[in-house]
């Protein structure tokens, strides 16, 4: 029964694939009808990349993926998926791909309010512990979550389907993954008065007001914990300090003003919140590796990538 099960989920893998393989045959990164929905091809492994990733489960259809988060390493392929439950800044490299066997992957974001009243309506059990794990994990994939997400690209060939069936769908997505092996991971951070929904909403206040001086105790009292307490569950869920997330937020935000915006180096670390231009070009050199302007020429060059 087991092994029939096993090779029902690589047909569906394999199915998987070769939707977005088609649905990708135009480009690299492929925005869909369904806006929680990118799909990706890439026809060869990529050097590191930084970026955040957002909220979301990211599957792969064909290929694999190395995603540093601080000192730890998630590694991924059709058998397994990552979730992600806040927003994190990482380093990503696509391992697995080749012009004949392209890597094909997906990401499928969430809402936190979505997962909360799911787990109201559906009157899941809270998680059993509020201490706070990271805030990525890899779970093994299962034929009724692959058959999901084969039948939400499927609606992608029937556009006015999109509207009904969809929201359907990445509810029934939702759930198989509150109920799968990562799902008290979800579950932590999208309950009320848990340490790590405590967290993801200083998260979210840091995204909104990175560009402002950070001050911890300010914080940390507005989502109800000690400085104490808010240092070590902050670091448990994201790997890295408020103020170094902070630091992040600023880099790749300022990238992001450069590359697409054209801003001077100067321009886009003072937009960011740098009073300081060396600080800015030196802390931006130990996060991506090289200094602002040649950061940028170079990414100029290259094809764009998969980036979170």
């Amino acid at each position: 029964m087991q092994k029939s099960e096993g090779n029902e989920k690589d047909i569906a893998i394999e199915t998987l694939g070769g939707s977005i393989a088609r649905l990708t045959e135009q480009g690299e990164l492929q925005t869909t009808a369904i806006p929680a929905l990118s799909l990706f091809r890439r026809t060869e492994p990529t050097e590191p990349v930084t970026g955040m990733y957002q909220p979301s489960i990211c599957l792969i259809g064909q290929g694999a993926k190395r995603v540093q988060l601080g000192d730890d390493t998630y590694i991924y392929d059709p058998q397994h998926y990552l979730i992600t439950s806040v927003h994190l800044p990482t380093v990503v490299q696509i391992t697995e791909a080749s012009p004949e066997k392209p890597y094909l992957g997906l990401r499928l974001t969430f809402d936190l309010h979505e997962i909360a009243q799911l787990m109201a309506d559906s009157q899941l059990p809270p998680p059993r512990t509020q201490q706070s794990g990271r805030g990525m994990a890899i779970g093994e994939t299962t034929l009724p979550l692959v058959n999901a997400f084969v039948r939400l690209i499927d609606l992608l060939d029937a556009e006015e389907d999109i509207p009904i069936l969809a929201p359907v769908i990445q509810r029934e997505i939702i759930y198989r993954l509150l109920v799968g092996d990562q799902g008290a991971r979800l579950r932590q951070i999208a309950a009320a008065g848990s340490q790590s929904r405590q967290i993801a909403e200083a998260i979210d206040w840091l995204k909104g007001n990175y560009t402002q001086p950070l001050r911890i105790d300010e914080l940390s009292t507005q989502v109800n914990m000690s400085i104490s307490t808010f240092h070590h569950h902050f670091r448990a869920l994201t790997a890295m300090s408020p103020l170094q997330y902070q630091k992040t937020l600023r880099l790749n935000e300022a990238r992001r003003l450069m590359l697409m915006e054209r801003l001077d180096a100067a321009s886009a670390g003072f937009q960011v919140g740098y009073e300081s231009p060396s600080q800015f070009s030196r802390e931006y050199s130990r996060l991506f590796g090289a200094p602002p302007l040649r950061d940028i020429t170079n990414l100029r060059q290259i094809t764009p990538l998969e980036n979170p």
